[in-house]
């Protein structure tokens, strides 16, 4: 097993052998670039379609994003939905709203067809307050969401008593669309269907460069690696927090470094003194979100309330014991009745994230053969596998993407040094917000 085949979360160990890398020359319609949830999705699309196609991944399938996030299948899109209410109106942002619920569907649709066994759980994730004084804001985004047409709904003091929450769940909105997954298997499944569809597939395999052809009849693009190359009528780009390192987007999305932990496992007891029954996700109602859910084998996973900017768009590393300490408190802090539950492990990774929160499709270079989807803010298992497959319509077709993403003004990021400045100065004031709201905590009583 090569030195780059670690275990880069708990949902990918033991990690997998990677394939073979990419070795001489190759042709063919369409590369893609990155083995994710994005790139899987689109290279499966374009493969059943007829075209031919390869996946290119500096690691192996999953290393990324979508074998390190916490397995939230979520209709989350931009800030909240009162801001998107307020930025873009009804039609807009209900239009958004949509297409985030469209990327549930996609998903579900995907596990049943390809019979993609990953520990799903169809029971919604809850936007949960960790004291009453934020139900107002919660019952604003929850008219919010009846004004988008959005499957979200305030839960009842009795609904969240009947549910049995965790204590620390004052109060909450539900998502009723969507619920958790493992992040892992859910990729495995990916990348076995793609090699079932006749996808061409090199893990361990960096690319070095992309070259953009200027000869007719046709412009081609020349993708080089250490030790080959791919020539291709189009590209996709599937690298999202890491995109800019290859020098692309880089007014679109910054790299923000998330970080999460793993319990032990829960014995029968402590399960019992959690509750918890319907294993819904839930994040808080914090600035940045924490995150929190069960696993199939009774752990309790969480963590995204600690991040980091790297100056330059550089990624931070992926160990931080520091922040990996706050974590344990944190949870130490939400669920008191487990004090005798280890954190067995953490870990971190990058993700991309937008000024206005919201995620990027569209193409780019000299020719406009290089297609991306780029930018979930850390809610991207739904949406960037439904971009995926909207990227090979784009390829093969020619079509737009979708409207509710290319019809509207995107904000660029400032140069270095006030990207840095920005960033620290905007996670700076929201973590002192979060640790007001910390300071009101008020834990529910439960029978």
């Amino acid at each position: 097993m090569g030195a780059k085949a670690r275990p880069p979360s708990l949902w990918l160990d033991p990690p997998p052998d990677p394939g073979s890398p990419l070795e001489g020359d190759l042709k063919c319609d369409c590369v893609v670039i990155g083995a994710g949830y994005t790139g899987l999705s689109a290279a499966i699309a374009i493969a059943e379609a007829g075209a031919e196609v390869c996946v290119l991944e500096r690691d192996y399938a999953g290393f990324g994003a979508s074998g390190r996030n916490a397995g939230h299948l979520t209709p989350t899109i931009g800030k909240d939905l009162p801001t998107l209410l307020r930025l873009y109106g009804r039609e807009r942002g209900g239009a958004l709203v949509r297409l985030a619920e469209e990327a549930i569907e996609h998903v579900e649709a995907t596990l049943a067809d390809r019979r993609i066994d990953c520990d799903y759980v169809p029971n919604g994730n809850v936007l949960a307050g960790i004291h009453p004084g934020q139900r107002p804001v919660l019952e604003k985004a929850a008219r919010a969401a009846e004004e988008l047409g959005g499957a979200m709904r305030m839960l009842t003091a009795d609904e969240i008593s009947s549910r049995e929450l965790p204590a620390h769940v004052a109060c909450g909105y539900l998502e009723e669309r969507g619920g958790i997954l493992d992040p892992g298997k859910y990729v495995r499944g990916l990348r076995e269907a793609a090699i079932e569809a006749g996808v061409r597939l090199f893990e361990n395999t960096r690319v070095d460069s992309i070259t953009e052809g200027t000869g007719p009849p046709r412009r081609r693009l020349r993708i080089e690696t250490p030790r080959g190359r791919v020539s291709a009528e189009n590209c996709v780009l599937a690298t999202n927090a890491f995109t800019p390192e290859l020098g692309l987007l880089r007014t679109h999305v910054v790299p923000i470094r998330v970080s999460l932990f793993a319990t032990e496992r829960l014995s029968a007891a402590q399960r019992e003194a959690v509750g918890w029954t319907g294993q819904e996700g839930i994040y808080t109602a914090h600035e940045i979100l924490e995150s929190y859910r069960l696993t199939a084998d009774q752990r309790i996973v969480g963590g995204s309330r600690y991040i980091e900017y790297g100056w330059g768009s550089r990624i931070p590393p992926d160990e931080d014991p520091v922040v990996w300490r706050k974590l344990e408190t944190m949870f130490r802090s939400r669920f008191p009745e487990l004090s005798d539950v280890a954190v067995e492990r953490c870990w971190s990774g990058p993700i991309a994230l937008s000024l206005d929160f919201l995620p990027s499709i569209g193409r780019t270079g000299r020719n406009e053969r290089i297609l991306y989807a780029i930018g979930c803010a850390g809610h991207g298992v739904a949406m960037m596998s439904h971009l995926g497959t909207q990227l090979a319509a784009m390829a093969l077709r020619g079509e737009p993407g979708p409207p509710a993403l290319t019809d509207r003004r995107r904000i660029p990021l400032p140069p270095e040094p006030f990207r840095w400045l920005v960033a620290k100065g905007i996670i700076s004031s929201l973590e002192a917000l979060d640790r007001r709201t910390d300071r009101r905590a008020q834990p529910r009583p439960r029978d």
